[in-house]
């Protein structure tokens, strides 16, 4: 009788979905002294057990997230004709960078519903724990948050980048800036049809400091005291030096 029941739920249940076949044009960025930045090319196709389903077209998005952590969001305003701080949100966490590519708009590939439930465009993937507690208005603060980063590059949301050929194979170049933060950069591909997610699949892209920059940086975090002693060294260095150089061209 169990081997009936088995047999029967295997019957019923359907052949497996669409999934995701990954490569990364590098999985490691270094960051040293002359680092302005690093394409990264995300390429894949579609594995399928069963023909391309009919009806709604299927759709890729490709995303790169940086390390998670918490920042103060500050409001300013003019008072007295003076610019102030007037209020401030914690946020809980929110990447230091993220981008997403889409192969189509942004309102074609995915509902509302799947990106509350996978946390995928920018707004979604930033946490405000207690946010309605500190202001009035919380969604000002975060939309504030992306907008200065979108204009620092460091979010990014690139619709129609993905190039998907056939409903099979895909590709984006996703450009990561010169200001990365160290650590694990999540990336996940989510394929969708009608704005559901049928399929995703997640990998990391390791950033790390190397030569001078790996130095200064351990430096800084195992001997505070011999880089501020360094930092100040440099400073002098510089600053004697400049002097030297203008004394040079009044007296030429």
């Amino acid at each position: 009788m169990r081997g009936l029941l088995l047999i029967l739920l295997l019957l019923a249940a359907p052949l497996r979905a669409e999934e995701v076949v990954l490569g990364l044009s590098r999985d490691q960025v270094s960051i040293s002294t002359n680092f302005d930045g690093s394409e990264v090319i995300i390429y894949g196709a579609i594995k399928r057990e069963v023909p391309i389903p009919e009806g709604e077209p299927l759709q890729v998005i490709v995303t790169i997230s940086g390390p998670q952590a918490p920042i103060t969001v500050r409001r300013k305003d003019r008072v007295l004709g003076i610019w102030v701080n007037t209020d401030a949100m914690d946020v809980s966490a929110a990447p230091s960078f993220y981008a997403i590519s889409t192969s189509a708009p942004w309102e074609d590939v995915l509902n509302e519903a799947d990106d509350l439930r996978h946390t995928i465009s920018i707004p979604r993937r930033i946490r405000s724990i207690g946010a309605w507690s500190q202001v009035a208005n919380p969604q000002e603060f975060i939309d504030a948050l992306v907008r200065i980063r979108m204009d620092n590059g460091l979010y990014v949301l690139d619709e129609g980048a993905v190039d998907l050929r056939e409903s099979t194979l895909f590709n984006t170049a996703i450009q990561m800036p010169a200001n990365l933060t160290e650590g694990e950069y999540a990336t996940r591909v989510f394929l969708t049809r009608g704005g559901k997610v049928v399929s995703n699949y997640e990998t990391s892209i390791e950033v790390r400091k190397v030569g001078l920059e790996r130095w200064l940086y351990n430096l800084s975090r195992q001997q505070p005291l011999a880089y501020g002693l360094l930092s100040l060294a440099i400073a002098i260095a510089a600053g004697w030096g400049a002097s030297a150089a203008f004394r040079l061209m009044r007296s030429g």
